[in-house]
């Protein structure tokens, strides 16, 4: 649905989420009950996100079954529901609207200027970031955000201010449909190989993504990395306005890292050349210069808001992190037990630097979880030599998501590549016993993936409380 051709929340009238209680989907829902826009919705298990949208004004469906669209005007699903799911198919064989959750957040951020972060590693965090120092600035911004945010107390609320946040997925293509006032791209690595044609056709949807900005929108790129410097550069050769941030000496905000202590980091922010320069420190409570780069995109997002500089900082100053970004789920016998999402190579990368930062001298001890069998079988080397960081890794079984098996394919694709350090052990139980037996006081256990591998954190911090 192109932006021109956006519905408006009013159109829509009852709205029926097949899949309500996931990240994504329940922040769309949350924008609907905000705008007054009857909602209702299911999913084929019960959560605390579902009885929070109930809460709020939400009929609530716990199985999908046919007739839990009866009323609806409008149905929204996302792109891992498909045309057999028995709502989607009473929709269909009803003659109702059927929208994808892109075109559903689209309808809701009506009437507002948009922020669209983008990339293939850091959208959530960057979005979160954006959306806080909005808000303490007095901008009273809205957002949609893939994960709860501790600190914003949702991940997703309607506000009265001109910005709204939204991270924008490129998984399915859906980041076209924005139309934003700034665009912020923090990397661009393929990914996704599932849904894009190539290599080539993953580049050129960002291109496309940089040509929805509105006139005299704002492309706000990360220098540091060579596909969203690219961009930046073809977007500026075009006429587009385009602001760079990252480390690299010819970024138009230029990251000077300083010294990590424990889970803080502390940043000097340069802008400006000459008699024009100035500097203005940045404080984050998250480790990780790959958090610091994400906080410098939010700063800049900010000063385009007209947020002083020093009052971007600040606001930055106070994010704590988001759900499964570098989450710490508890403490035993000394041993610091955090969770992680990173599921491609170079976001494990960032995920084990910024845990080795914060161990110090003490060990890494990774859990990892491959997420996808197509993305497993496209970057086993990159995962090997990302693993190879930490002081141990073991390596379950592969979630497979929304794909079917691969007979023959499984995690010992990544650890025969990888040295001895790096070892296969597929089931989750017996990682977190073989994680729970190596461990000592002061080292640091990370679960890492974007799969199911997240329920193991509380089980390591029960079987460490109690060995």
């Amino acid at each position: 649905m192109s932006a021109e051709h956006r519905i408006e929340p009013e159109q829509l009238g009852a709205v029926h989420f097949v899949g309500m209680g996931g990240a994504g989907m329940s922040a769309v829902a949350r924008l609907m009950l905000a705008r007054g826009v009857p909602v209702s919705g299911s999913d084929r298990q019960d959560s605390a996100g579902l009885r929070e949208l109930e809460a709020l004004g939400a009929t609530v469906f716990v199985g999908q079954r046919a007739e839990n669209v009866a009323g609806a005007r409008t149905v929204v699903v996302s792109t891992a529901i498909t045309p057999d799911n028995p709502e989607y198919a009473a929709a269909v064989a009803a003659g109702l609207r059927v929208l994808h959750r892109s075109d559903g957040l689209a309808a809701a951020m009506h009437g507002r200027d948009v922020v669209a972060v983008a990339g293939t590693h850091g959208k959530t965090t960057t979005s979160s970031m954006a959306a806080l120092v909005l808000r303490e600035a007095g901008l009273d911004p809205s957002w949609a955000i893939g994960a709860h945010v501790a600190d914003l107390g949702s991940n997703a609320a309607l506000g009265g201010g001109r910005w709204f946040v939204a991270e924008a997925d490129e998984s399915d293509g859906s980041f076209l449909k924005y139309a934003p006032r700034i665009g912020v791209v923090t990397n661009i690595e393929p990914d996704h190989l599932d849904f894009y044609a190539s290599r080539e056709a993953f580049f050129t949807a960002f291109d496309d993504f940089a040509a929805t900005l509105s006139e005299d929108g704002l492309l706000v790129a990360c220098q540091d990395d060579a596909g969203s410097r690219g961009l930046a550069e073809r977007h500026r050769a075009a006429g587009g306005r385009v602001v760079t941030y990252g480390t690299d000496p010819a970024s138009d905000v230029r990251v000077v890292p300083g010294p990590a202590n424990g889970l803080s980091t502390r940043s000097t922010l340069v802008l400006g050349e000459g008699a024009d320069r100035r500097e203005e420190q940045l404080v984050l409570a998250v480790p990780g210069l790959h958090n610091v780069l994400n906080a410098t995109a939010a700063f800049c997002v900010a000063l385009e808001a007209g947020v002083a500089p020093a009052d971007a900082a600040r606001g930055l100053a106070g994010f704590h992190g988001s759900a499964r970004r570098f989450d710490l789920r508890g403490e035993a016998r000394g041993v610091r037990v955090f969770d992680d999402y990173a599921h491609h190579p170079t976001e494990v990368v960032a995920a084990l630097t910024a845990a080795r930062e914060v161990a110090g001298e003490h060990k890494v001890i990774a859990i990892f979880q491959p997420h996808l069998f197509s993305r497993t079988r496209e970057f086993a080397g990159e995962f090997a030599d990302a693993l190879a960081l930490a002081d141990e890794s073991l390596v379950i079984d592969i979630f497979a998501a929304r794909e079917q098996p691969v007979p023959g394919l499984t995690s010992e694709i990544i650890t025969e590549r990888a040295p001895g350090h790096v070892r296969y052990v597929p089931e989750g139980s017996d990682a977190v016993a073989e994680a729970v037996r190596a461990a000592r006081p002061g080292d640091l256990v990370l679960t890492v993936g974007a799969g199911d591998v997240t329920r193991l954190g509380p089980r390591l911090v029960d079987r460490l409380g109690t060995s």
